[in-house]
């Protein structure tokens, strides 16, 4: 396990999508590998993101001086109000930003439409050296597509083997994909939506379509279920984060991170000038 100090359990086994995975069996209240809570995971998230600094910037070095091609993908998926914004502004919000690409997947634009759906995605995927996040992904493709029959069936059941394959060519290319779906329980999102409506300062936050998409959580259910079993490969794995703990969600994801990133064995790299003959020059100037 990383070098953090208080999981119990290493957190990217309890969490990977398996054989025989059912998402119904998800407890979304539950946080596996860490017993402590809320009060205990500030300290805990704050250790991590020290550790996760330390490995971006490794990271993003290599890239500019040491020539190497790695990078991370993280895609973020989940139902409204699960907690994906939380990720970006807690977990790569203690990272430096200049190594960290993030694209939001919106509704496709009509040129967007008139290509092939991976032809946007395509476009923001990391460059050297960098960790990329999607908020919403390719996957929303196979998932909304699915739920509202904006595709025909044939046209969902393709995209399945497309995505596998592209995702294949960013393997290939030196691309660490983690995938997550932070799952949220309906009472919990009920309680954040109507904590949305509450407040005048998240008002700006709250769409009346998420009640629309919330009243298809079933459907939706079984499309992430479909999308696990299709999409879960040994090189791009699925992993389903309990979120109605916002804390542990980071906690989580943040580890997840940390163990792709420690897995590249990192170092700094070797200076591609003379040390000494610098040192000297900057003495006697």
């Amino acid at each position: 396990m990383s070098r953090e100090s208080f999981w119990t359990a290493d957190p990217s086994d309890l969490l990977r999508v398996g054989e025989g995975f059912k998402l119904a069996e998800v407890d979304p209240a539950s946080h596996p590998g860490f017993d402590g809570e809320k009060r205990d995971a500030k300290a805990a998230l704050a250790e991590g993101a020290d550790i996760l600094a330390e490995l971006q910037e490794q990271l993003f070095a290599g890239s500019r001086m040491g020539g190497h091609k790695r990078r991370v993908l993280l895609v973020l998926q989940a139902m409204d109000t699960a907690g994906k914004g939380g990720i970006v502004k807690h977990v790569m919000g203690a990272v430096d930003p200049q190594g960290v690409q993030l694209a939001a997947f919106k509704k496709p634009t009509e040129e967007e439409l008139g290509h092939d759906f991976l032809w946007r995605i395509s476009k923001e995927t990391p460059g050297p050296g960098m960790i990329g996040v999607f908020d919403r992904s390719h996957y929303e493709d196979v998932l909304i597509g699915r739920v509202r029959e904006l595709a025909p069936p044939e046209e969902i059941e393709r995209r399945y083997d497309a995505i596998n394959e592209f995702e294949r060519g960013l393997v290939a290319s030196g691309t660490t994909i983690i995938k997550v779906m932070l799952h949220i329980s309906p009472e919990e999102q009920r309680e954040r939506l109507q904590e949305r409506l509450d407040r005048p300062d998240k008002h700006w936050k709250f769409n009346p379509g998420d009640i629309d998409e919330r009243l298809l959580a079933p459907a939706y259910g079984q499309a992430y279920q479909l999308v696990f079993e299709r999409t879960t490969t040994p090189d791009a794995p699925w992993f389903v984060v309990p979120a109605d703990h916002k804390w542990y969600a980071r906690l989580a994801v943040q580890h997840l991170l940390i163990d792709a990133l420690e897995a590249m064995e990192l170092s700094w790299p070797l200076a591609d000038y003379d040390v000494a003959e610098q040192r000297a020059r900057l003495a006697a100037s």
